[in-house]
């Protein structure tokens, strides 16, 4: 019968889950996504991740509505047998249209102008104070006046990658490159590789870059048993070096996030210079060799060898500060081991985060990150806004019996440091490298 509509069971969509054969649901509407993968400007990893499944929550989050006139070329001609909606998805998909409809995806306040004028300024000032003051107290100033600049520019990259924040795509694009690979000397293409998976896999042991640490932290027993890393293609391997290093971790965690962002720098050239397929490869290359070229420099300005050492140290200590708030957000959160699940977004971002409260007038100083569920669920929501709907989100956690846990500075501080002396302890113990029982791993599955 003409106009028949073809149906396929969630069963028979789970086929079409591997690289080669990428069929997602929207809605209820079978897409293959296989081709559009390789240039997905998220990168193929949302979709090889949530291949096989309906990811209407996930696809909304991360969207605008213009992307939805975008999909018919892609419809595979069958529908969904079977699809239902959840409550909580409802809502959810309920508030995100009410906040498109009052415009906040669009208004994004003048934070950006406020934050590139403040990132220009103490530009200026370093590089005055390196070459034009001969004082040693002031020199370490200015390397801590730059980490506190890389700090910035870090969040507005986030916030670049997740929303536009100039007038174009092109104008967008220059801003990432300026602030992110110039200035930071980290790419762009390397954020966005990463952190689009931990989004998508949020606290997914297995699928989340972001706690794939080993060997130097573990934040889950489950870990020691060697798991895959999805995400690297390799076993993360639980041997005996790692074993001493997560032993120690409790202690480690606060000189090893002093020195983190050489990890950040290794893995952009890893991944620029590796066989992946990465867009604009060349012009982030560039970005990077700018920065590898004015940051020596300035640090070969300085009068002597003790000086030049004490002002890089410094330098990267203080953007400690940055990566203390990224692992206090998830490392003492729910943990997972296996894929992401479409059909439970909401769920999955409230168990995998941590808010962390402050006061209006500390915003700036934790970029819009310490609304963390906020961000995790409205991603594209410009940070100016995120304190204003905590509230409502609050709510739809507390309606639908789910966690939203903020805590202070301090409290994340003792909660991440709490988590990671549990697995610590536990790797201790020689003779039993898996969980004591488990009784016990059910009464600690956060950590």
């Amino acid at each position: 019968m003409a106009g028949e509509r073809k149906y396929i069971s969630a069963e028979e969509l789970k086929q079409h889950d591997k690289p080669g054969d990428l069929w997602i649901s929207i809605q209820g509407k079978v897409y293959n996504v296989t081709d559009w993968a390789k240039v997905h400007p998220g990168g193929d990893i949302p979709l090889l991740n949530l291949a096989g499944q309906d990811v209407t929550d996930a696809f909304i989050a991360y969207h605008p509505g213009t992307a939805w006139q975008y999909l018919d070329k892609f419809f595979t001609g069958y529908y969904l047998k079977d699809f239902k909606v959840s409550e909580v998805s409802k809502d959810f998909r309920k508030l995100a249209n009410e906040f498109s409809k009052l415009g906040l995806f669009e208004k994004k306040g003048h934070g950006i102008l406020y934050t590139c004028s403040i990132i220009g300024f103490l530009f200026m000032v370093c590089i005055y104070g390196v070459l034009c003051v001969d004082s040693f107290w002031v020199h370490l100033g200015c390397a801590a006046l730059l980490g506190f600049l890389w700090i910035q520019s870090s969040y507005l990259g986030h916030d670049s990658g997740h929303y536009q924040i100039m007038s174009s795509p092109g104008f967008n694009k220059l801003a990432q490159m300026l602030i992110g690979n110039c200035i930071t000397g980290i790419s762009i293409a390397w954020w966005k590789w990463t952190h689009n998976a931990h989004h998508i896999a949020c606290n997914s042991l297995d699928y989340d870059p972001d706690l794939q640490h080993i060997p130097v932290f573990a934040v889950s027993s489950s870990l020691f048993d060697s798991i895959n890393s999805v995400f690297y293609g390799r076993i993360l391997k639980f041997d005996s070096v790692a074993r001493f290093f997560v032993s120690y971790q409790h202690w480690t965690y606060y000189p090893v996030m002093c020195v983190a962002r050489i990890n950040l720098f290794l893995q952009t050239l890893l991944l620029l210079f590796s066989g992946r397929n990465i867009p604009d490869r060349a012009l982030n290359i560039m970005g990077i060799c700018v920065f590898w070229t004015w940051y020596p420099l300035l640090v070969s300005c300085l009068p002597n060898w003790g000086e030049r050492v004490m002002f890089v140290i410094v330098s990267m200590a203080v953007t400690s500060i940055q990566h203390i708030q990224f692992t206090l957000n998830h490392f003492s959160a729910n943990v997972y081991v296996g894929p992401p699940c479409g059909n439970d977004w909401f769920e999955k971002q409230t168990s995998g985060t941590i808010d962390i409260s402050c006061s209006a007038w500390m915003d700036w100083f934790h970029g819009g990150l310490q609304f963390q569920l906020e961000h995790h669920l409205f991603p594209r929501l410009p940070r100016c806004h995120l304190r204003s709907i905590s509230p409502v989100v609050k709510d739809l956690c507390k309606k639908h019996n789910l966690p939203y846990r903020s805590l202070s500075f301090w409290e994340a501080n003792v909660s991440t440091i709490r988590t990671l002396r549990t697995a610590a302890l536990q790797a201790r113990d020689l003779t039993n490298p898996v969980p004591k029982n488990l009784v016990w791993e059910a009464a600690n599955i956060h950590g």
